[in-house]
């Protein structure tokens, strides 16, 4: 079975919706049906290209609000959602109140990720606005209450979007929680070359796998992401360079674990990071995404070597999420303190200047005061410049929301005493005089500033110059704060382009394939394909589904099928009938 196949259907109640007529009913209505003559219309000046309103149930006409919450995999899918829909014809907008639907993708690693989730579902439907949920969220728990009667996209079936979005707005119900699989092998998810609009055009997000090795006793985003899949290099290198030909300077590499990163193929992470860094452009930048301790450890003398790559950023984010070795244990980490310190210690001393980035959760099950204190002390060690820091919330279903838990003022106690001596220290004061060579990307939430990063993946404030943005440029350094210092432009410097390419447009879709160009200049439409099997059904082999030019394998959405196969039992109820009047 084709890769694009593998999804699944909750239930036939989930796809019909409540206002369908019954086949049995329609046999007996068909009798008093009459045909009508449609009436010439009169005006003569009726546009021929007039748009429909966007209420109409013709899809693709919609006006579509995105919400993505979490990491940025999870920003990524949502930019690959976008991007389909866009380019299928629906308008992307940024207000929620003028969208027809609302696609809201959600995050399952904290209690309070799910509860802004929770809380836009309910305030679509008092709005009484389309939805289609994405994210972990319903991946990992599809059947909560609250999730009753809504559409769902799995997180390895994004490619699917627009067949979800354009069921949805007809008014029925469509799950599709399926893997992405070759032959029996777990793929690392929908194809990487699918249109997308990027939130930052001057950024490309590339997933380079999905899922992890591990089973932390916390962890809700297993239960969504699965185990480890990963990317054939091949793909992820002509993603970049497709990304650098549309004018992106910086990729992030993303995915529950980097480190983990081809040991299901065969491969490493070493082994891709060489074949990216040969594709990058000059001024341009690769930052990496979070690794785990265990996953780094064999590769350490390669990874310095790749860190000190002047097109790579010297920055690497390894949660340690406790000190305690006891503790780290009851989360099932496979480290031990040791491990994480022989990492930290060994890239700091072959990579000069690196930015090491860290996680800790207060308050794990059965963690001691003893066991917290020698979480400070690890923190009073290295002071780390980035730290994010996390109060344990235990999330259903996994092992540790059933050990004993840590009274929530201790937790919130511990969160504060962390909290405190992370904000005790600075970590750029002795940069200030220094001159830095930086990449400018964004602009500040307070829209007062560029953002840029030096070498060291550290946040650099440069004037507002739209001359600056998308550009390598020298500063000095002039003020720092606790998460950013400020640089003034080096005015006798050379300002170098990062870019080989003209970027795209904020909202402009990236990655449409040749053929998708074609058929939209030529006004075509889409070829219907055989459907997809729906494991345990039979259905005729006449049915056809819808086929997006970037989709493999047929692979149309269940509910044409199965609205088909009820057709063909009416076409049977009405021969019949025919038969008994003669």
């Amino acid at each position: 079975m084709p890769a694009a196949c593998e999804s699944v259907l909750e239930d036939i109640e989930d796809i019909v919706s409540a206002e369908d007529l019954k086949p049995h009913d329609r046999h007996f209505v068909r009798k008093n049906v009459f045909p009508k003559v449609r009436k010439r219309s009169s005006q003569k000046n009726v546009q021929a290209d007039e748009e429909p309103p966007s209420d109409s149930i013709i899809p693709g006409v919609q006006k579509i609000w995105i919400r993505t919450w979490g990491c940025s995999h999870n920003n990524s899918d949502g930019e690959y959602m976008a991007g389909q829909l866009a380019a299928y014809g629906y308008k992307i907008t940024d207000d929620s109140a003028e969208a027809d639907l609302w696609l809201l993708n959600s995050c399952t690693v904290k209690n309070p990720a799910e509860d802004h989730f929770r809380n836009s579902i309910k305030k679509a439907q008092e709005g009484k606005k389309k939805v289609v949920l994405a994210g972990c969220v319903p991946q990992a728990q599809p059947r909560q209450e609250y999730l009753k009667g809504l559409s769902i996209i799995g997180v390895q079936q994004i490619d699917r979007v627009v067949e979800v979005v354009e069921e949805t707005i007809k008014g029925h119900s469509v799950r599709l929680l399926g893997q992405k699989k070759d032959n029996g092998k777990r793929l690392g998810g929908a194809r990487l070359d699918l249109p997308k609009i990027r939130k930052n055009p001057l950024i490309e997000i590339i997933s380079i796998n999905t899922g992890c090795l591990n089973a932390c006793t916390y962890c809700k985003t297993k239960h969504a992401r699965g185990d480890l899949a990963s990317y054939p290099i091949e793909e992820l290198v002509d993603r970049a360079k497709q990304s650098f030909q549309e004018g992106v300077c910086e990729i992030w590499l993303t995915s529950e674990d980097t480190g983990a990163y081809g040991r299901d193929i065969g491969t490493d992470l070493p082994t891709l990071l060489w074949k990216l860094v040969e594709v990058i452009p000059e001024g341009a930048m690769l930052r990496l995404g979070m690794t785990n301790p265990p996953y780094i450890l064999e590769h350490l003398e390669e990874m310095a070597k790749i860190l000190n790559h002047p097109r790579v950023y010297a920055f690497l984010h390894i949660p340690v999420q406790s000190a305690s070795d006891s503790v780290l244990m009851d989360m099932k980490r496979e480290y031990c303190v040791a491990d994480f310190k022989q990492v930290v210690d060994f890239l700091k001393e072959k990579v000069p200047g690196i930015t090491i980035a860290t996680d800790i959760i207060c308050g794990f099950p059965g963690e001691t005061d003893e066991d917290f204190q020698e979480t400070m002390k690890l923190v009073e060690l290295y002071r780390f410049p980035s730290l994010f820091i996390n109060q344990f919330y235990p999330r259903p279903g996994t092992p540790a929301a059933k050990m004993p838990q840590v009274p929530a003022a201790v937790k919130k106690q511990r969160t504060k005493d962390l909290s405190q001596l992370f904000h005790s220290y600075n970590p750029y004061d002795h940069k200030v005089g220094e001159r830095q060579r930086v990449l400018v990307t964004e602009e500040s939430f307070d829209s007062n500033y560029y953002v840029a990063h030096n070498p060291f993946y550290e946040q650099v404030l440069v004037p507002k110059d739209p001359l600056l943005m998308g550009k390598m440029v020298e500063v000095n350094i002039y003020e720092a704060g606790k998460h950013f210092m400020k640089g003034q432009p080096v005015s006798d410097a050379r300002v170098h382009t990062a870019s080989i390419s003209r970027p795209l447009a904020k909202g402009e879709v990236s990655g449409l394939t040749e053929e998708f160009r074609r058929s939209a200049q030529n006004g075509t439409n889409w070829k219907a394909q055989p459907s997809a099997e729906i494991p345990g059904k039979t259905q005729p082999s006449s049915c056809m589904a819808l086929q997006l030019p970037w989709q493999q394998g047929g692979g149309g959405l269940k509910i044409l099928s199965v609205s088909l196969a009820l057709l063909a039992v009416l076409v049977m109820f009405y021969y019949r009938g025919m038969k008994t009047e003669l």
